[in-house]
């Protein structure tokens, strides 16, 4: 093969220069389209990093604003974002999404609700969400939309990537400049969002601060509450015990039947008023079930009316003037009565000169507003005392707060009334004028069920037999409880635990017609678990369980267990038992 001359390889060489010139220019074109997708990538991760941490800190700033409803706060933070050209549009929405402040620059107002979604671009405008946040807790989210390049922008800026194909050499200076003016955006972007990042973080601070003194105040709120409740605890709890021992005393140093009997029946009157005041904290702890039933409003007020005449100074005449036309309500009535008991009782308090208690009923068809939807009846307990200052009006029904001097009430009276309303689906409400008296308003829904007729409680003890196993933890209950049981004519056998129950009843040391058991006792079996082991075990003995804790009763009936609730009577002692031995004697 021979070589080519120098003429041929320059001939060669500069056909080969348009190819290379063209290859040249696709690789720069390229190139260029790659450092400009590159860039746009990296400028809109920029500009969405941007858009998020003003939404994060947004988010931050307004967290205890939401978490107090506090919209004056939070408009004042949106409108701060007015200095920012670049947000167009900022909102702040509540936990169910709707609009609590907000601001548009372009006129077109921030939407109504909104929801956490991705980011989104929206024509030229950058749509970000962030949730408000408050100890792991949503209290709801903001909306901003920034500005972004314009597609016109963008064909402008990137315009010089088109000159690569003829002007190779201006295309690489084009880029080359816009490179440096990119760097210098990022640059300027970065120091932007370290600002801001150490601005989130001083506002952290700040919000972490705040937490703390929040916490204090709560803590110190919780103590005053818990102190308040004790003293009118303790001051009911050393008048009952009072009335409870002086009257023993008292017993063993008269023998008049009749002072005995009127002694008895102060005790009993005391021993009442504490389960009263323990069914009152059972349901503000929350631990005391409802058990809903038809009422008849007019019958169930008026078979109250001893009590209530009987809670009353001789100064207080009460009046119920209840129509007869009224419709039956939906609601327990033991928490119906106890709330009753309550207005009354803060009735008198608030009458100390006397005056009068008027109780009225009227059937309101057809309620409608935020707490009512269909028929109501409402019953009013209204006094002529000394009324409530405005500024107290709206904490009456709160917990624990009480206008008496400090150990003279727990603050649960009107609170139970909330409770037992709101419970039974309907409203509790009040009104009161100083100086001329209050009215508390109960609103019950009526009841499409026909009322039960009014049950009488079985006075006189019937006469038992047969043998008994008495299972209870607690020695004093035990030993009174097997004096009551005694005296109903049963033989009696204590026991102090569930698993020594089990082991006596494996052993056959007796044959007993009935155990009769507590139910929250110590040493891994409770009076539930016990009745289980002998149904398994002995399917014919029957067990009866007692508790005063609502819970392990609510548990117990579910599962179909007789329960007697403490404290009870001699004479419901005595029905229980019988209800509960019969099936087994008429085997």
């Amino acid at each position: 093969m021979s070589q080519l001359s120098p003429v041929s390889r320059f001939a060669i060489g500069w056909r080969l220069v348009p190819a290379t010139a063209l290859a040249s220019a696709a690789v720069l074109l390229a190139t260029g389209v790659g450092i400009g997708a590159y860039n746009e990538r990296y400028y809109q991760a920029q500009k969405l990093r941007e858009a998020e941490v003003q939404a994060e800190t947004l988010a931050a700033s307004v967290s205890a604003a939401l978490a107090f409803d506090d919209r004056e706060t939070a408009r004042e933070y949106v409108s701060a974002l007015r200095l920012n050209p670049e947000i167009e549009t900022a909102g702040v929405y509540g936990l169910q999404g709707a609009l609590v402040a907000g601001y548009s620059r372009t006129g077109e107002p921030p939407p109504d609700r909104a929801s956490l979604a991705a980011p989104a671009l929206r024509g030229a405008s950058l749509v970000v969400t962030a949730p408000v946040t408050e100890n792991g807790a949503r209290l709801g989210l903001v909306r901003l939309g920034t500005v972004v390049d314009s597609p016109g922008r963008r064909i402008v800026r990137y315009g010089g990537i088109a000159l690569l194909m003829v002007m190779a050499l201006i295309v690489v200076a084009v880029l080359g400049v816009a490179q440096s003016l990119m760097r210098r955006a990022h640059r300027e972007l970065r120091a932007r969002a370290n600002a801001l990042s150490d601005a989130n973080e001083e506002l952290h601070v700040q919000i972490a601060e705040r937490e703390k003194a929040e916490a204090a105040l709560r803590h110190g709120q919780r103590m005053e509450a818990l102190g308040r409740l004790t003293g009118g605890v303790a001051h009911d709890f050393n008048n009952i015990l009072m009335v409870a021992s002086s009257g023993l005393d008292l017993l063993e140093r008269t023998s008049d039947p009749i002072r005995r009997e009127a002694i008895r029946s102060g005790i009993r009157q005391a021993v009442e008023r504490g389960a009263s005041l323990t069914r009152q904290l059972l349901t503000f702890s929350r631990r005391s079930a409802l058990k809903s039933e038809a009422i008849d409003l007019a019958s169930q007020v008026e078979g109250m009316r001893v009590l209530l005449e009987g809670s009353m100074r001789k100064d207080i005449p009460v009046e119920i003037d209840l129509p007869p036309e009224l419709w039956p309500v939906e609601a327990d009535p033991s928490e119906l009565e106890l709330a009753i008991l309550n207005l009354a009782v803060n009735a008198r308090d608030a009458m100390p000169s006397g005056g009068r208690l008027r109780i009225t009923a009227e059937n309101l068809p057809d309620l409608h507003d935020e707490h009512f939807n269909g028929d109501y009846v409402r019953l009013a307990v209204t006094d002529t005392g000394a009324g409530i200052d405005p500024e107290q009006l709206n904490l009456v029904f709160e917990p624990f707060f009480t206008t008496k001097e400090v150990g003279k009430g727990t603050g649960l009276g009107l609170s139970q009334v909330y409770g037992f309303a709101r419970s039974s689906r309907g409203d509790a409400r009040i009104e009161s004028v100083v100086g001329k008296g209050t009215t508390v308003s109960i609103y019950l829904p009526r009841s499409a069920r026909t009322p039960a007729a009014r049950r009488q409680e079985t006075r006189g003890t019937a006469e038992g037999e047969g043998r008994i196993l008495l299972v209870e933890d607690d020695a004093g209950v035990a030993a009174m409880v097997g004096e009551m049981l005694r005296e109903l004519g049963y033989t009696v056998t204590h026991l102090a635990s569930a698993r020594a129950a089990v082991e006596a009843l494996g052993r056959g040391e007796a044959d007993y017609d009935m155990v009769f058991s507590d139910m929250v006792m110590p040493g891994g079996m409770d009076g539930i678990e016990l009745s289980r082991e002998v149904g398994r075990l002995y399917p014919d003995l029957p067990v009866l369980l007692t508790t005063g804790f609502s819970p392990a009763a609510t548990a117990a009936e579910r599962e179909g267990r007789r329960v007697l609730p403490k404290p009870y009577t001699i004479e419901s002692l005595s029905a229980a038992i019988a209800a509960t031995i019969a099936p087994r004697r008429q085997r």
